[in-house]
């Protein structure tokens, strides 16, 4: 199959990019590199540089690469960031992927797997979260996945496209190389984070709220490992055809507090990281943990890292041989 990957400069995009090409596949990155990293490809794969809203630039890449479905990654992924810039998260999410559906509409191409969020589903969930869960978002952010995922639904009612959606969790974890990683300008992740803090290139960090309705009182999540997620999407779009409406979650179906995640970190590292305790924030959620059980019985999805420490393990791999992120 012949793929061509928006966002595939970025984390969890080149980290589908270089499993899908290790499986026997042919793919392209088209990313913009405003949060990628051109090293992450390293001569894995051909890249674009070029920004979803160029429809011109789009059809021209799917057309001279003769690509037979997208895999859709690029989009901005910061809460607090959507909330005081609405307008960038729409014109980027709702408008890019228009611009690129209606390019895959032009050229042909009649496949598409979507990267969506958890977050789609809002706060008011149960113990865990299966595809069935109300779908109530509570971001710009969130509001714009769940616009897109709307959209895709309906180009494929009108023009015949066959796609998957993916709604992941927390995403974690490196390659266990240690060449491949977690960089994000500014990153906001938790296990990454506190790995700097580590690593001494972080001094301290803030740990939002110890009064949740959860065992030790911080929040739970759950971390799914980067390249379980690749192992993930490549076989939702080795199962989508031109007439699949199909979507699934992406998780372990089981979770971590904040201060579980910390006593990792200082077990994997050996090393004592300080925090302070803060009021939480408004609208984080107790807990947030997938139910993958139709991935697994659907797709013969079987995730390798199960345990957050080995997911962890791979992380300060990386951490340590690159404190300062990709070169570029």
């Amino acid at each position: 199959m012949r793929i061509l990957i928006t966002g595939g400069a970025g984390y969890v995009g080149s980290a589908c990019l270089r499993h899908v090409v290790s499986a026997g596949h042919d793919a392209i990155a088209y990313d913009d590199l405003s949060q990628g990293h051109r090293s992450a490809l390293e001569g894995v794969a051909p890249l674009v540089e070029g920004n979803i809203l160029d429809t011109e630039r789009l059809r021209k890449t799917l057309r001279e690469f003769r690509a037979d479905a997208v895999m859709h990654f690029a989009a901005a992924t910061y809460v607090r960031e959507s909330v005081t810039q609405p307008d960038y998260y729409y014109r980027n999410n709702v408008q890019g992927t228009a611009s690129l559906l209606e390019a895959m509409r032009e050229e042909g191409v009649g496949r598409m797997l979507f990267s969506s969020t958890c977050a789609t589903y809002g706060w008011e969930v149960g113990d865990t979260i299966s595809e069935t869960t109300p779908q109530v978002p509570a971001s710009p952010y969130a509001r714009t996945k769940l616009a897109v995922e709307w959209m895709i639904e309906d180009f494929a009612s009108a023009y015949g496209l066959g796609f998957t959606l993916l709604r992941y969790f927390n995403a974690a974890g490196a390659s266990p190389d240690g060449r491949f990683g977690e960089d994000h300008r500014p990153e906001t992740h938790l296990i990454p984070i506190v790995l700097q803090v580590a690593g001494g290139t972080r001094s301290g960090f803030e740990v939002y709220g110890d009064d949740f309705p959860t065992p030790d009182g911080t929040c739970i999540r759950d971390y799914v490992h980067v390249d379980d997620l690749a192992q993930a999407h490549r076989l939702a779009i080795e199962a989508t055809t031109d007439t699949t409406r199909d979507v699934f979650n992406i998780g372990t179906g089981r979770g971590q507090s904040v201060l579980e995640v910390i006593a990792a970190c200082e077990k994997v590292s050996g090393r004592s990281i300080p925090y302070e305790i803060v009021p939480k924030r408004a609208g984080d959620p107790p807990r947030l943990v997938a139910d993958p059980s139709k991935l697994i019985e659907s797709l013969g999805w079987k995730p390798d890292y199960l345990e957050i420490q080995k997911t962890i393990e791979t992380a300060w791999e990386w951490h340590s041989r690159n404190p300062e992120g990709y070169a570029d």
